[in-house]
């Protein structure tokens, strides 16, 4: 079982499930899952975070940093941009599942 301690930590680096038609239909056909994850967090530490949190064996991690877009804000169109961030696709290993909307989103 994990410390109080520890289960804080892994909430740091995996911040939430990305649940989309995409993500969806590849945790489906490929057994991939797509976090959020903390930006300064690397691949080991995410593989340990989901492994520790969900009981599961990750077979692979690929990372992408998703940069932040420039929007218009609607008074006198003022530009602004929306925040950049970090995502991790897990692959697990065969015959391991996760439900991600149970997790919410």
């Amino acid at each position: 079982m994990l410390s109080t301690e520890q289960m804080n930590y892994y909430r740091q680096i995996i911040r939430r499930p990305v649940v989309t038609e995409k993500s969806m239909r590849m945790s489906e056909t490929g057994n991939t899952y797509t976090f959020e994850v903390a930006p300064e967090a690397n691949k080991v530490e995410i593989r340990r975070a989901v492994e520790a949190m969900f009981g599961v064996n990750v077979a692979n991690v690929n990372t992408m940093r998703v940069a932040g877009k420039t929007r218009r804000r609607s008074y006198r169109h003022k530009v602004g941009r929306t925040a950049e961030r970090k995502k991790a696709m897990v692959t697990l290993a065969p015959g391991e599942t996760l439900d991600v909307v149970e997790m919410g989103g």
